[in-house]
């Protein structure tokens, strides 16, 4: 059978300038200036070192690292001395908590005056988070599940299940059993230890990780299953309006000033048997935000990255891709463009739907791909090959990238076309990707000053919030003393400068976020 899949040839693309994100001149003259320092140092080699020369590269190396390129005002200079100090500090002591299990050493992080910073530090925005894990867990519990008419059945894969009812639901194929939350909380005699087992379906936290979760398979396993837990609770329409408004709260209290998250936007419902569609999600989204903008005028605001599980047949996908397209025609605001989502390893490759994210291009239709790609540590297969895809299909960022290291030809590609890739360092640690951080692959793409931004992928799942946890990880574990003053302050403005936000939004984003920086550093540099 002939192939008509459409023919690629990245090298040209992206260097001719037919890509979303062309080359830039101080790009190119960078990429020239790096080669010529090499070829100056091959030349100049004696094999009896200059120490002024050796001092000259080690700050032309210095350079490269994210942030290297930032001129320091005083304050920030003192600031960065001062966090050095904590950093050293921090490094030499027993545990490491970037080189355990985050779910160990979440309460050292909490302890750390690192940390603390970092909670008052201006993040920017949260560009790589999922909708079904954007609110706490325990706010769904206390919140949710504390409502009337909420019902739970334990199913024979020791998950749970969630519905809202007016009457005992029907038993399905996995819930034969349906009982009022209310009851069963009144008949425990402890209602807190209750509240508690039922968050422990809500998320992956464990006191034994590596026991628990032995390999990717286990911990993927209750991964989804507690996603599908949780969805019982948040498709019920009142729920979501508060759960977003919770989710935008929490972003805001921990200094994060935008979102953009990734949703599939599934039907929600109501008590009386109403289902709702995707556009009244996405207006109901709009509506949320626009309230929670109003009431925290320093909040930029929140998009949407339609997603759909890459599980699906390519039918399937190329009518997702052409609903998305129509959804982001008529909420240009809302919609930031689209992504496929679930385990890599497990699901279809990019390239299997080719046809399908062809379309857009091919009618010439404004729909942005924000690709998961790379999340995986099977070099060679079909699932490493996503990264190179992705930037074939012209993503607007990469997510994940945790292989993108293994791809010389796509890191460069990437990095000339200033494709960022979203870093989820407790999100890879935790989903068994590399267990120290010190080993994490993003550490290698920091020091060449790749384009990067922190997110924090699946929050609640973690038993984190907001960014500072993620950002922490990417300063003390991945970046380690390298890191500094200036790295931080890039990946924040990364994470404005690598939006969806139209050009003149991102101005006042940067204005926005410059002042609060600039106070932070104020009060942080004495």
């Amino acid at each position: 059978m002939c192939d008509t899949s459409p023919t690629f040839a990245p090298e040209e693309r992206h260097l001719r300038g037919e890509q979303r994100h062309p080359v830039s001149p101080q790009g190119m003259a960078a990429f020239l200036l790096h080669g010529v320092v090499t070829l100056l140092w091959l030349a100049a080699a004696t094999g009896v070192p200059d120490p002024n020369r050796r001092d000259r590269l080690m700050l032309q190396e210095a350079s490269r690292q994210t942030g290297g390129g930032l001129a320091l005002t005083p304050a920030e200079r003192r600031l960065d001395a001062r966090l050095r100090r904590m950093k050293e500090r921090e490094m030499d002591a027993e545990p490491f908590p970037s080189a355990v299990h985050f779910f160990k050493a979440k309460d050292l992080i909490r302890r750390s005056p690192i940390f603390k910073l970092l909670q008052d530090m201006p993040k920017g925005g949260a560009l790589h988070v999922h909708s079904s894990s954007l609110a706490s867990a325990e706010w769904l519990v206390k919140n949710a599940t504390y409502r009337p008419d909420c019902y739970v059945c334990y199913t024979w894969d020791e998950s749970v299940r969630f519905v809202f009812s007016l009457r005992r639901p029907y038993p399905r194929w996995d819930c034969f059993y349906w009982q009022l939350v209310s009851v069963l909380r009144a008949k425990a005699g402890d209602p807190n230890a209750f509240d508690v087992s039922l968050m422990k379906h809500l998320t992956l936290v464990t006191d034994d990780p590596d026991g628990e979760y032995p390999d990717q398979d286990a911990v993927w396993d209750k991964f989804e299953r507690a996603f599908i837990a949780a969805a019982g609770l948040i498709s019920h329409a009142p729920v979501l309006r508060d759960y977003l408004l919770q989710g935008l709260s929490e972003l805001h209290q921990d200094n994060v000033m935008y979102l953009e998250l990734r949703s599939g936007l599934a039907r929600t419902y109501e008590l009386d048997g109403t289902i709702h569609d995707k556009i009244w999600t996405l207006r109901t989204f709009r509506e949320v935000t626009e309230k929670f903008v109003a009431d925290h005028p320093d909040f930029l605001g929140a998009r949407v990255i339609v997603a759909v599980h890459r599980a699906l047949s390519a039918s399937e996908v190329t009518a997702a891709v052409q609903e998305a397209s129509a959804l982001r025609k008529d909420f240009p605001d809302v919609v930031a463009g689209f992504d496929l989502v679930g385990r890599e390893d497990s699901g279809r490759p990019l390239w299997y739907f080719r046809d399908a994210l062809s379309l857009p291009a091919r009618r010439n239709v404004d729909l942005p791909f924000f690709f998961h790609a790379g999340e995986t540590d099977k070099e060679g297969t079909e699932t490493d090959q996503n990264i190179l895809d992705a930037l074939l299909f012209n993503t607007s960022r990469i997510g994940h990238g945790y292989a993108l290291a293994r791809h010389p030809l796509a890191k460069e590609i990437s990095r000339l076309g200033q494709v960022a890739v979203e870093v989820c360092p407790i999100s890879n640690q935790v989903l068994k990707l590399v267990s120290d951080l010190r080993n994490h692959p993003a550490a290698a793409l920091m020091s060449e000053g790749h384009p990067l931004v922190i997110s924090s992928d699946d929050p609640s799942m973690f038993g984190s919030t907001g960014l500072s946890y993620d950002f922490y990880q990417a300063f003390v574990g991945i970046g380690g003393l390298r890191a500094n003053v200036g790295t931080l302050k890039e990946l924040a403005l990364n994470s404005i400068r690598f939006s969806s936000l139209p050009p003149d939004l991102k101005d006042a984003a940067q204005v926005l976020w410059q002042k609060k920086w600039d106070s932070f550093v104020s009060a942080h540099s004495s």
